[in-house]
């Protein structure tokens, strides 16, 4: 199954940042920043991605990561 992943708490692991020190220079919640952080999000708006990358000092590519299914994967690699 091909997903999105979100990769916040790889991010803040970088920037050795809390969540709720994150949550609070980007003004959102704790809460929500945590769906994020979780990767149980199933949106996240561009004003969101955008405080992120500027807070964290990185682009939307470091935060989101696109991941083929397998069959996709595999079709890939026949290529």
């Amino acid at each position: 199954m091909e997903k999105i992943i979100v990769n916040v708490d790889v991010m803040m692991a970088k920037r050795k940042i809390t969540l709720t020190e994150l949550a609070e220079k980007i003004d959102i919640t704790p809460a929500n920043l945590s769906v994020l952080k979780t990767g149980k999000a199933k949106a996240i708006r561009f004003s969101t991605l955008q405080s992120l990358c500027k807070e964290l000092k990185c682009q939307p590519g470091d935060i989101l990561e696109y991941l083929p299914d397998d069959s996709e994967a595999a079709e890939k690699k026949k290529k």
